[in-house]
């Protein structure tokens, strides 16, 4: 899941250099959401791991 979000976070940065606003506000966007899900994913997986 990080992968995906360093690739949109590049796509982003690509599109903001050539001036396509609205592919890159997308795409920035989607790297946002998808980095907190894999920030939540990896704290509870953390906390489950210590556990077991």
């Amino acid at each position: 899941m990080l992968h995906y979000t360093v690739v949109f976070l590049i796509i982003a940065i690509i599109a903001a250099i050539f001036g396509f606003s609205g592919i890159a506000a997308g795409a920035a966007g989607i790297a946002k959401v998808l980095f907190v899900v894999f920030l939540i994913i990896t704290i509870i997986s953390f906390f489950l791991g210590r556990r077991g």
